[in-house]
């Protein structure tokens, strides 16, 4: 039989319906022929009628009203007279309309104007609101589902449609009897010209507009204005703004309404305060903007985040599509591993489990039903609450294989309803909780010099108040400028910019990592994997290229046949592929096919535009090889026609999976493949003659295992997996005395049955190496880092492959997973430093091997791409899924998503990962020399003058902490790594944020810079001559020329004290002892640019800053002065850099030991003196903050009880439109009204209109 396009119009429903069973329907629409002895996968159906008895009952029931038609059901067992007695189902009593009854809080889920299809979203949500078969039956069950959503159970969606241009109703859709009139897609999908799955323009642009796609909507974006505002919300530049804003109405009304003393100019004092307001502003638009180009950049990681690739049925051909692109009225595969991405009914399977946890908080795996038996049970009277063909989304597949059709998704999906109620911000990271701690203390520190810098100048104003003769004004200037000095101080002490140094070096980071194929889902991985110190990579795909290929193979125990390969055996006879499957009797050649095609869950598809096999490497490699020597057809084709009976997906415990299925003569044969070492152990015969008439067999004698052990063990040394495959028949199935599934008496457990093989035979499958693997492993060496091969292939494959790739050295070890496990924890830890390769490995031996790998202080990064992979994933500090093999349960348990397997994206994730540790150590080195050096010069200048001004005004603070606060995050933040970067060993866990080199680096250059502006501040006057000049200056104008000389004196340190952080920013740039600062330089051009701007912007301010800045415009000379004295920094840093970190750490400890010798008894006196402080304060604030929470409270409840009202008003209006035309219900009729008994339920919801419904089964007496 082949697998056709569906084409429905050759579908009569009438027919099907009226003389068919419903089993018989659904056969007939796959397609297949129905067979008299088949059995339903989904267990026994348990009746409640005997067969010695003999009835016809006639069954008129209220609910019939769902079909709308007086159904009768008529049902007949052995020749009973006794009326049947019906299996009951939660809900079963409901009618159509109670069945479907919308719930107040999504009334308008059922309203929808010109709706083409016969179902609204909220009619389909109530399937699962919660699991309802009563709402299954009400729709039609899965054929009403069909016709009502205008697909095909087997050709899924056609990729032309675009519009639907025949609207069917509820009645037509949910009524089979009364669906005379066949359907034909190619009349109801209204066509624009011959289009292609590429070409389509507006492609179901009615499926989207009722059902909408499958997204959610983005998080409501924080506006720029909005970010803006939470930059200026601070509290110290709100203060600074309050004092600025006094400094400027002072200023003004000294200008302007004071008399002005002829012999002075006009007063400008107001331009300090305008000043610092225009540099708040700009300090608040740099900020802004920069935490709007991080958000948007996080934005779009998500999207990428989120996005996948899913098997779907379109137009009969199983493609990928994106998961965005999932349509309501899709067929979706479902296999083991797969997170489900949308709600929906089940088609037809093989064993499917569902983990539903996440969903429905059910812990047990749920077993689900096919939707055409439960409609057959339903139609028959025999369904019961067990039976579940509902699909959720969010759930995981634990196993089995199938499809389903969907029905719910994005924001109608049950899993989208909750997950629209848990968007949350953005992730911190560790690194950047700890520079926050640390910003926090450094504030403390700068807030407590601020503050003693503040009551000295107060205490110093107020002494000299008794003899200052200046005016009112005057007077409240100058305490305004000690105001503003200290609050500035506090602005620069305050290192805000360390966390935003994380997050911009973090989204720099992970937007080129997604260009190199790494794909970051957590952002803590990001940081921790540059500090991981092993890798437990896999094998396939990851280290070896994972297009596999069948190269050699042994058929029965004596033909061997290859392709250019040395078996290292010259007596043995190779044939060629030709030759040796030319050799096989039809039956062997039959036989074969079935367990290369039929035992598969790969299926043919497209990729990139050419027809292909989609699905494990393993199995599209045996595939190909059936294709091209066996003559195998479509693999639709050779699976049409044959029964499956049982499938036993793919264990990686037992290495093996196999399917049973029914022969002509009526016997069953199980076809199992798998590991061949593992597999050739359970065979005790093989086959007589390969190429005789018949499939006899033999017993497998001691020479002929030892002679397929051998193939195997040459194959292995060759670097080749080898495959082996099994056989054997049986009467019935299943079999007497074998132990079944507690949930499905007619299926067998495998263990029981899975004895007496016969072995078929053995293939050995090529996989090459990456390009390029040993040069990563050998970088990865180089830079500490332990790499470990943890496969499931066998131990001299493994061995054979780490060789290759540099893993197994001459001290390496190699272990098998089984013995692995059992060994003690000490006798593991003693094991795992010289332990490289771990073969035969289960997915809880590498979960073993990550944990003991983490107790013994290793930062550990792991690969995965099972579902049963999740746990190590987890485990480890960092996992790393496959983009393309993996399983969406361990991309879900993943940190890192490897887009293209390869294990070189390992080594450029550690790569990054380092350059972020860096970039961040890089600003904390440059920001805590500026700190240093801003408060301290600030503080003594600010003591030591007569004015009490700080030689460093409130402007020009601002613009330093604008240098070193944004700019240069930017600038250090944006350096890409280099290969250098991987010759150093990993950072350990407990390092210091601040390592001895570093502290080395900012001492010495905060003593340098100190040392420089103090001797221009306090001995420029006189090195550079200006006493001489005003010495010498007219009479009169002496006052006048030392005030002039100080302006452009004070100009200078603060133009000098400026290019230091600018040259000290080059320093940085390495946070090693060695020399050369300008590497890379030329390919950052962040780097260059921002450069660029701080000093385009330095020379500005000195030339035209005038009043604003408290400058003076000054000289060739005196530049040239500025510069010298800050170039030098470089040659200092060159200095520092030559002094060992040793014996920097041993001047750091006894300068701490000093340090703490008296700090501690200062400390412990100031204790005592300010806890009373302390106390009184809290007593004084505590009745305050009560108030405030108070008032924020009742707040609260009013904007709550505003909104409730506004939403009642909203779902009202929605009601009495849903009432009125010309809005039309998707059903013949209105909603009615809720009985009595539902409205206290309606009431509850009703208060929390945004919560999810529990996702449970409903009880009797919830009906």
């Amino acid at each position: 039989m082949q697998l056709q396009q569906a084409e429905p119009s050759n579908i009569d429903f009438e027919d099907h319906t009226s003389s068919a069973s419903p089993t018989e329907q659904f056969r007939h629409c796959l397609q297949v022929p129905p067979s008299p002895g088949a059995k339903s996968l989904a267990g026994d159906t348990l009746r409640s009628r005997a067969d010695s008895f003999n009835s016809t009952v006639t069954s008129s029931r209220p609910r019939a009203d769902s079909f709308n038609s007086r159904a009768e059901t008529t049902r007949s067992r052995g020749n009973s007279d006794l009326t049947t007695l019906r299996s009951r189902f939660e809900g079963d009593d409901l009618s159509t309309d109670e069945a479907l009854r919308p719930d107040k809080t999504n009334e308008q889920d059922f309203v929808v104007k010109d709706n083409p299809f016969a179902f609204s979203p909220g009619q389909l949500n109530k399937t699962l609101n919660p699991k309802s078969l009563a709402a299954y039956r009400a729709l039609g069950g899965i054929y009403g589902l069909e016709r009502g959503l205008r697909t095909d159970l087997v050709a899924g969606l056609s990729v032309d449609e675009t519009s639907v241009a025949e609207k069917i109703d509820f009645e037509e859709a949910t009524n089979p009897l009364n669906s005379k009139k066949s359907l034909d897609t190619r009349r109801i999908i209204a066509h624009d010209g011959l289009v292609t799955e590429h070409e389509v323009q507006g492609q179901f642009q009615d499926r989207k507009r009722i059902f909408k796609d499958n997204r959610l909507p983005a998080k409501k974006a924080v506006s720029i204005w909005k970010l803006f505002w939470n930059a200026y919300n601070d509290r110290v530049l709100l203060i600074l703004t309050a004092a600025a804003v006094i400094s400027l109405v002072l200023g003004v009304y000294e200008a302007v309404g004071q008399p002005q003393d002829p012999n002075q100019g006009q007063s400008l004092d107001w331009v300090e305060g305008l000043a610092i307001m225009v540099a708040i502003v700009i300090v608040v638009l740099v900020t802004g903007l920069n935490d709007y180009r991080r958000e948007k950049q996080f934005s779009a990681l998500n999207a990428r985040k989120d996005d996948r690739q899913v098997k779907a049925v379109r137009s009969g051909k199983s493609v990928m599509i994106s998961v965005f692109d999932v349509m309501v009225g899709d067929v979706l595969h479902l296999e083991s591993g797969d997170s489900i991405p949308a709600d929906g009914i089940l088609i037809a399977g093989h064993g499917i489990r569902c983990d539903e946890s996440s969903a429905t908080g059910e812990s047990d795996a749920m077993k689900k039903t096919a939707g055409a038996e439960v409609w057959e049970r339903i139609v028959e009277g025999t369904a019961t609450s067990k039976l579940d063909p509902f699909i959720i989304s969010g759930s995981k597949v634990l196993e089995g294989v199938g499809t389903y059709l969907v029905t719910s998704v994005g924001v109608n999906s049950s899993f989208g309803k909750i997950m629209m109620g848990l968007q949350v911000e953005n992730e911190e990271t560790p690194l950047q909780v700890k520079l926050a701690r640390m910003a926090n203390w450094i504030g403390y520190l700068g807030t407590s010099a601020a503050g003693l810098l503040f009551f000295i100048l107060l205490f110093r104003f107020l002494a000299g108040l008794p003899g200052n003769t200046d005016t009112p004004t005057k007077r409240s200037h100058t305490f305004l400028d000690i105001l503003i000095v200290a609050i500035t101080i506090i602005v620069v002490a305050v290192p805000e910019g360390l966390p935003v140094a994380v997050t911009l070096a973090l989204s720099f980071a992970t937007k080129k990592m997604f260009k190199e194929n790494n794909l970051v889902r957590h952002l803590r991985a990001c940081e921790t994997m540059g500090n991981a110190t092993t890798i437990c990579s896999d094998k396939t795909g990851t280290l070896t290229q994972n297009k596999m290929t069948v190269v050699a193979g042994l058929l029965g125990t004596h033909t061997n046949f290859a392709r250019d390969l040395d078996l290292g055996d010259e007596d043995k006879t190779i044939l060629t592929f030709a030759t040796a499957f030319g050799r096989l009797s039809p039956d062997m050649r039959s036989l074969l096919l079935q367990s290369i095609a039929i035992n598969s869950t790969a299926f043919e598809g497209e990729e990139d535009g050419k027809a292909t096999y989609i699905g494990s490497k393993t199995e599209t490699a045996l595939l190909t090889m059936a294709k091209e020597f066996l003559g195998m057809g479509p693999v639709a084709e050779e699976r049409a026609g044959v029964e499956v009976v049982q499938l036993f997906p793919f264990d990686s415990d037992r290495k093996c999976m196999g399917v049973v299925i029914r022969l002509a003569n009526g016997n069953y044969r199980l076809l199992v493949k798998g590991a061949a070492e593992i597999m050739l152990k359970d065979a005790t015969q093989e086959l007589f003659d390969i190429s005789g008439e018949s499939l006899e067999s033999m017993e497998l004698t001691e020479e002929a295992r030892a002679r397929c052990s051998a193939n195997i063990e040459d194959f292995a040394t060759q670097s080749l997996r080898t495959i082996a495959l099994l056989f054997k028949d049986f009467q019935q199935w299943p079999p007497v005395g074998v132990e079944n599934l507690e949930d499905d008496r007619s299926a067998a457990k495998f263990e029981d049955v899975f004895e007496g093989m016969t072995f078929l035979g053995v293939v050995g499958i090529q996989d090459p190496l990456r390009d390029g693997v040993a040069l990563a492993v050998k970088r990865c060496q180089d830079a500490g880092v332990v790499v470990r091969m943890v496969t499931g292939d066998n131990i001299t494959t493994a061995s054979a492959i780490a060789k290759q790739c540099g893993i197994l050295t001459e001290k390496g070890r190699v272990m098998e997973g089984p013995k692995f496990r059992h060994l003690s924890d000490v006798d593991m830890d003693g094991i795992l430093p010289n332990l490289q390769v771990l073969a035969r490995s289960s997915p809880d031996d590498k979960r073993i091997l990550v944990a003991r790998l983490k107790h013994l202080g290793e930062t550990v990064a792991v690969t995965g791409d099972g579902t049963n992979d999740g746990p190590a994933l987890k485990t480890a500090d960092v996992g790393f899924s496959m983009g393309i093999a993996g399983t969406e349960v361990a991309k879900e348990a993943s940190a890192i998503i490897l887009m293209d397997d390869n294990f070189a994206s390992i080594v450029k994730a550690m790569m990054w990962g380092r350059s972020v540790n860096d970039a961040v150590s890089k600003f904390l080195q440059f920001q805590i020399t500026v700190n240093i050096t801003a408060v301290i010069l600030a503080f003594v200048s600010a003591v030591s003058s007569k004015e009490m001004h700080s030689v460093l005004s409130a402007v020009q603070l601002l613009w330093v902490n604008l240098i070193m606060d944004t700019f240069a995050a930017l600038a250090l933040a944006t350096d890409a790594p280099t290969e250098k970067i991987l010759d150093r060993k990993p950072t350990p866990k407990r390092a210091p944020l601040i390592t001895t080199n570093m502290w080395k680096m900012i001492i010495g250059q905060a003593i340098y810079q100190l040392l420089v502006t103090f001797v221009l501040y306090f001995a420029g006057y006189d090195i550079l001559g200006y006493d001489t000049k005003c010495s010498q200056a007219a009479a009169g104008t002496v006052s006048q020329c030392n005030d002039t000389m100080h302006t452009e004196l004070n100009t200078m340190v603060f133009n000098t004290f400026v290019w230091m952080q600018i040259f000290n920013e080059f320093n940085n740039r390495r946070l090693d002892n060695k020399l050369n600062i300008f590497e890379g330089v030329l390919r950052n051009y962040f780097f260059i640019g921002i450069n660029c701007i701080m000093v385009a912007g330095q020379i500005m301010i000195v030339f035209v800053g005038g009043k604003a800045f408290q400058i003076k415009r000054i000289d060739g000379t005196q530049w040239a002065v500025c510069i010298l004295c800050a170039l030098p920094c470089l040659l200092w840093a060159v200095v520092l850099r030559c002094i060992p970190d040793v014996y920097a750490k041993k001047l750091f400890d006894a300068v701490a030991m000093v340090w703490l010798a008296v700090a501690r008894p200062v400390l412990a006196v100031l204790a005592v003196v300010f806890k009373p402080v302390g106390k009184a304060w809290t007593a004084v604030a505590a009745p305050t903050k009560r108030f405030a929470r108070r008032v924020a409270s009742k707040v609260s409840r009013k904007k709550a009880a505003e909104d409730k009202a506004a939403n009642n008003e909203g779902i009202a209006a929605d009601v009495e439109a849903a009432s009125n035309p010309p809005l039309e219900m998707s059903t013949a009729a209105a909603p009615p009204k809720t009985p009595p008994q539902h409205q206290h339920r309606h009431a509850a919801s009703a208060e929390f209109p945004l919560q999810p419904p529990p996702i449970t089964l409903t009880t009797a007496s919830e009906s």
